[in-house]
C-alpha cells in the first residue's frame, strides 16, 4: 500500500476512507484462532470482503477487556500453543494483504518482550501500531518513546466514563486513531449500541483532530451502519469470532464471508 510520506498504513487507510466520505472498517481476530493457518485464512476473507484494517489480538491468559466470546477464542489459541512469533507472523500476513494491520495486546506481553524489541518487531512485520487497553497515561511514556522510535502508532482506549481532563491527556499521546469503547464493560455482541458512544465521539472531537474508531458491542450490519454515520472507524470483533467458534473451518469461513460482506456494505453505505 502506498502511503503519504511518514504515514503508517493505518493512517493512510483512515485518510482514504475520509476522502471517500465513509468510515473505515476494522476487524479483530486473535492470532492462532481457530488455528494459526485458519486465522490467516479468516484475515484473507475479511480483506477480500472490504475490511480496511485488521486488528490482531495477542492471546493472553488474564484479559480485563475481553468478553466471553473473545476469551474463548483466545483460550483456544493459547491451547494451540500460540507464541509471540505466531502473533508477528499473523501480523505480517495481514500486512501483506494490503490492509493496515495492528496488534491489540495487554501490557504484560510487551513488558516481557521488552518495549523496544516489541515495537521493532511490530514494525518489522509491517504492522502500523499497537492498541494497549490496560496501559494508563501515567505509565505510557516509555512505551510511547519506543513506538515512536520504531515508527508505529500508539492507540489508547477511552470510555464514556473518561473525564474531559483525561481525554485531553490520553489523546495527546495517541496516534493512528482513538479507540472509543462504546460502553463500559467488556467486549461482546449486543442488541443495540448505547447513545453514550456517539456522545463520547463528540467529546473526543472537542480535544483532538485524530480519527476515532468505535468498538465494543458493534456486531450487526445495522449497528455498523449506525456507528459509521458519526465515527471515522467501526471495529467488529466478537461477531466475527462467533462465526468461527464451534464450526469446521470451511463452514466458519463461509459464514464469516457472508457477515463480513454485509458489514462492509452497511459501513460504506452509511453516509
Amino acid at each position: 500500500m502506498k502511503t503519504q510520506l511518514g504515514a503508517t498504513a493505518l493512517e493512510q487507510v483512515l485518510r482514504d476512507a475520509k476522502a471517500e466520505n465513509r468510515a473505515a472498517l476494522i476487524g479483530y481476530i486473535p492470532a492462532g484462532f481457530p488455528t494459526v493457518e485458519g486465522c490467516k485464512a479468516a484475515i484473507d476473507v475479511l480483506v477480500e470482503a472490504g475490511f480496511d484494517a485488521i486488528e490482531i489480538g495477542y492471546p493472553y491468559s488474564d484479559p480485563v477487556m475481553d468478553g466471553p466470546i473473545i476469551q474463548e477464542a483466545a483460550d483456544l489459541a493459547l491451547r494451540n500453543g500460540v507464541k509471540a512469533k505466531d502473533v508477528m507472523a499473523t501480523l505480517a500476513h495481514a500486512s501483506a494483504t494490503g490492509a493496515a494491520a495492528v496488534v491489540m495486546t495487554y501490557w504484560n506481553p510487551i513488558e516481557q518482550f521488552g518495549a523496544d524489541s516489541f515495537a521493532n518487531a511490530i514494525a518489522a512485520a509491517g504492522g502500523s501500531g499497537v492498541i494497549t487497553p490496560d496501559l494508563s497515561f501515567e505509565q505510557a511514556h516509555p512505551w510511547k518513546e519506543s513506538a515512536t522510535k520504531a515508527g508505529i502508532n500508539t492507540i489508547f482506549v477511552v470510555a464514556p466514563s473518561t473525564t474531559a481532563e483525561r481525554l485531553q491527556k490520553v489523546t495527546s499521546i495517541t496516534s493512528g486513531f482513538v479507540y472509543a469503547a462504546s460502553l463500559m464493560g467488556v467486549t461482546g455482541t449486543r442488541n443495540s449500541i448505547s447513545h453514550s458512544a456517539q456522545e463520547l465521539v463528540a467529546r473526543i472531537r472537542e480535544v483532538t483532530d485524530l480519527p476515532i474508531a468505535v468498538g465494543l458491542g458493534v456486531s450487526t450490519p445495522d449497528q455498523a451502519r449506525e456507528v459509521a454515520k458519526y465515527a471515522d472507524g467501526v471495529i467488529i470483533g466478537s461477531a466475527l469470532i462467533k462465526e468461527l467458534l464451534g464450526k469446521s473451518l470451511d463452514e466458519g469461513l463461509s459464514n464469516l464471508k457472508r457477515l463480513a460482506e454485509s458489514l462492509a456494505s452497511a459501513t460504506k453505505g452509511a453516509r
